[in-house]
Formats: C-alpha cells, sequence, structure tokens
C-alpha cells in the first residue's frame, strides 16, 4: 500500500487559471508570440510554483494562455483539463508603455469573468454572489496578483475558460450545489493535496450553507427553527423524499460527525438522518 507522503502533489484549477493569466499577461507586455513557457505564481501560503503554460493566441489588446491541470495522484475529475485565460487591456495605451516591472498587490482594477466551461452560481449560501462566475475568492487573488506582477496597476479583463468544463461539471456536485454550465475554479492553498478528504468536507458545507439560505428563504423563520435532512448518500436521499417529499438533502458521505457539527455552528438545531 502506498502511503500519503508517497503519493504526488497536483495543483488546483485557481493555481492553474492563475499561471494561464500570467502568462498570457507576459505575453501581451512582450508582444512575442511563443508556443511555450514557464510561469512563476505565488500560493496563498506564501511559496511559489512554476507551471507550464502553452500561448494559444495574441491580439493588438490581449493574449491568450492554457495551462493543462495535474492533479498528482489524487483521483480528480479534472485532472488533465484545460483551463485558459485570457488577458484583455481596458485601455487604448500601446503594449510597449508597459511598465516593465510589477506594481505589486495594489493599482489598478482587474475584472475576472468566467467563459465558456466555467459554472455560474444560481443559489445563495455560496461563496460568490448569485449570477456571478463560480470562481472563488482565493482564485481570483492569486489570479490578480499574477497579473499584477507582470502588468503593474494597468487596468485589465481575464476571462477564465475550461473548454469541457460543462461536461466535467457532470460528474462533480455543482448540479447539486446549483452551479450551472460547467466547473468552480477552487482551490484555498493552491495545492491538491492527493486522496484530500478536504474537497468532500467543503461540498458537505457549501450543501449546508445552501439548504439553510434555501428554508430561510422560503420559511422566513429563524436559523434554529429549520430543519436539515441528511444522508450518507444516494439511497438515503431517495428514502427520505419518499417519506417527506421534495425537500432537499445533504449527503455527509462519511463525515457525518463533521455534517452535524457544521450544523450546529450554523445555529441549526434540528437534523433528520436517513440511511
Amino acid at each position: 500500500m502506498v502511503s500519503k507522503s508517497e503519493l504526488r502533489k497536483g495543483f488546483t484549477t485557481g493555481t492553474c487559471a492563475a499561471a494561464a493569466a500570467k502568462a498570457a499577461a507576459m505575453t501581451l507586455k512582450e508582444s512575442g508570440l511563443r508556443k511555450e513557457l514557464f510561469v512563476e505564481v505565488g500560493l496563498p501560503s506564501g511559496d511559489r510554483v512554476t507551471l507550464g503554460a502553452y500561448i494559444k493566441e495574441l491580439g493588438e489588446d490581449y493574449a491568450v494562455a492554457s495551462v493543462i491541470k495535474d492533479a498528482g495522484d489524487d483521483p480528480d475529475v479534472t485532472d488533465g483539463a484545460e483551463i485558459v485565460a485570457k488577458v484583455k487591456l481596458k485601455e487604448d495605451t500601446p503594449t510597449h508603455t508597459l511598465p516593465l516591472k510589477g506594481g505589486g498587490k495594489g493599482g489598478g482594477k482587474i475584472l475576472i469573468k468566467g467563459g465558456k466551461g466555467v459554472g455560474v452560481v444560481t443559489k445563495p449560501g455560496l461563496q460568490i454572489p448569485v449570477g456571478e462566475p463560480a470562481i472563488n475568492p482565493v482564485p481570483r487573488r492569486m489570479i490578480k496578483e499574477a497579473v499584477r506582477e507582470v502588468l503593474g496597476d494597468r487596468p485589465v479583463e481575464v476571462t477564465i475558460e475550461v473548454p469541457d468544463g460543462e461536461k466535467l461539471a457532470e460528474k462533480t456536485f455543482n448540479p447539486r450545489l446549483g452551479i450551472v454550465g460547467g466547473i468552480s475554479i477552487i482551490g484555498t492553498t493552491g495545492i491538491v493535496e492527493p486522496m484530500s478528504h478536504e474537497a468532500l468536507k467543503a461540498t458537505v458545507q457549501c450543501e449546508i450553507d445552501i439548504s439553510v439560505e434555501e428554508l430561510k428563504s422560503n420559511s422566513k423563520l429563524s436559523t434554529q427553527n429549520l430543519k436539515l435532512f441528511f444522508s450518507p448518500g444516494k439511497i438515503g436521499e431517495d428514502a427520505l423524499k419518499r417519506i417527506f417529499g421534495d425537500i432537499r438533502v445533504v449527503q455527509t458521505s462519511n463525515f457525518i460527525g463533521f455534517a452535524l457539527k457544521y450544523a450546529s455552528k450554523k445555529g441549526v438545531k434540528e437534523v433528520v438522518f436517513g440511511g
């Protein structure tokens, strides 16, 4: 049996998006089209990692680059997915006037947009408001910092795309979370820990958050008067729906204690568990 310490770590979709955006920014600044290059991006921990990127396109005021996600030895459905970033200048200033050095973390506005294959949030309770692309806060910061390291204070628009994202999303929990049209750009550390349970726990938290927001909106009740429904999997969910009707059921997998503790922190006083 292979120990966890021997398994290879990978990179999150957020890290890949940041690297692709930086590669596009570098290409735009240099006004030269290279097929491949290596880019270094910062992680939330302060560490820095280097990823390979591919240059896809260069226009007068924009550039497009991509990174192929490597999830290491984790069985991630997005392993091998192409994460694409288009960086477009927001002013008609020629690229040769761009600053030679980055302007730090402050400065001009960077607009983050979601393109093809990046899901859109349709339900309240997640980290991103309804109607916004499912690009979580940490990846958004990583993308902005990566671009500013190259273009300084220039205001730019960064569009993230995942060509196969809509198909990949069918194999994720996104449909249950009300994220439609593609995958999420996620990652709190920037690194994929092999065989990690953290992603599953994060999904359980998201489902609880959405359940609470839906019930509060529908019933106008305070949190302590709400009833949540938990099950370890699909069989339990189907059983609960046969008894209670069309309800939202949070699938907890093996993280039953974790789910109960989180629901308690949210102020929930009653949970029905079916299995």
